[in-house]
């Protein structure tokens, strides 16, 4: 089994075969660099000082032709064949609360949150524990990577819920739609992701999503639901879709007894010249809009989840930093 080892650290793991270097550090609880975990976002990249790596992507995105001259290699898609030597940065400020880890999983039930969002339940073999707003790596048959997908629910037993939207011709989506019924085994990997509910921060609580961005949200609000420490906060919801039927997600925050009174809810769809938005009275125009003419105070005054398509989460993110947001404010995945 190889072992990495931090340069000019005493850090060192091992990473068993088909892991990569990133998730083989995670599972080791070292707090190594990462976000989308498919290779699409970068934020894993390392040095790769001495050894050799195998890549599951060549073409990934996060990677670059000057990256590949500095030799540097993208953590979640590098499987060492060697014992290596890396330089990367350790992040004290996010922690690896709960280790990551694949194990089977069977699919209990789905059902339609929309026409094209699905929930789909998976039943581990012993409760998991993760925390609002991570996501999990599903290893789906006949993919030769996992796609990454946000649970909806909250830690409380075996169970993780998942909200997926249907992607055109997306291989992915197409076999967890099409082919997957109740019964089907599949393997889970996780729990992974940095923009965790934190239950620490003295604001109220944003949570803004779009699209299937609304499962990480809806855990979110969950976990507000369920902290008794965050029992004086209000939460703001903002789901933006194309039109009124990709609106989804109030009723699933309004079940829940612990936020009555306590979480406003506001959709937005942005194409109210559709055929489909005939009757549509609710806000229009872009989602992150609606957040800076809607919330009662000051941008810098809350704390700030979101989850969605990657023009949505640009575009909140740019208009918080502008409003002069502190960063740390900010929790989101990079997907795309």
């Amino acid at each position: 089994m190889p072992s990495i080892r931090l340069k000019d650290t005493d850090i060192a793991f091992e990473c068993a075969a088909g892991d990569t270097m990133t998730r083989a550090g995670l599972r080791a609880g070292i707090a190594l660099p990462y976000e989308c975990n498919t290779g699409a976002c970068g934020t894993c990249k390392m040095e790769l000082v001495s050894g050799e790596i195998e890549s599951l992507r060549t073409d990934a995105p996060g990677l670059t032709d000057r990256d590949r001259a500095k030799h540097r290699v993208l953590g979640c898609q590098a499987q060492p064949r060697s014992d290596c030597v890396i330089k990367a940065r350790i992040d004290p400020a996010l922690p690896v609360v709960h280790r990551p880890g694949a194990t089977q999983a069977r699919l209990l039930y789905t059902r339609d949150l929309t026409h094209d969002i699905r929930e789909f339940a998976f039943e581990l073999p012993s409760r998991t524990p993760f925390l609002p707003g991570q996501y999990a790596l599903l290893h789906l048959p006949g993919m030769p990577t996992a796609r990454a997908y946000s649970m909806s629910n909250i830690d409380g037993g075996p169970v993780w819920e998942f909200q997926i939207k249907r992607v055109p011709s997306g291989v992915g989506t197409s076999i967890l739609f099409d082919r997957l019924a109740p019964g089907a085994e599949i393997v889970i990997d996780g729990p992974y992701g940095n923009a965790y509910l934190r239950q620490d921060a003295p604001r109220d609580i944003v949570g803004i999503a779009g699209g299937s961005g609304i499962a990480p949200i809806v855990s979110i609000a969950r976990g507000v639901g369920d902290a008794a420490a965050l029992a004086s906060r209000h939460l703001h919801v903002f789901y933006g879709g194309r039109r009124p039927m990709d609106i989804c997600g109030e009723d699933l925050i309004a079940a829940l007894p612990s936020l009555a009174g306590r979480f406003t809810y506001t959709p937005v769809i942005s194409c109210p010249e559709d055929e489909h938005s005939s009757g549509w009275t609710g806000l229009t125009g872009f989602v992150h809009e609606a957040v800076g003419r809607l919330l009662p105070g000051a941008l810098p005054d809350f704390e700030y989840y979101f989850a969605g398509p990657p023009a949505m989460t640009l575009a909140v993110q740019r208009m918080l930093l502008e409003a002069k947001v502190p960063h740390a404010q900010l929790h989101f995945d990079q997907f795309y």
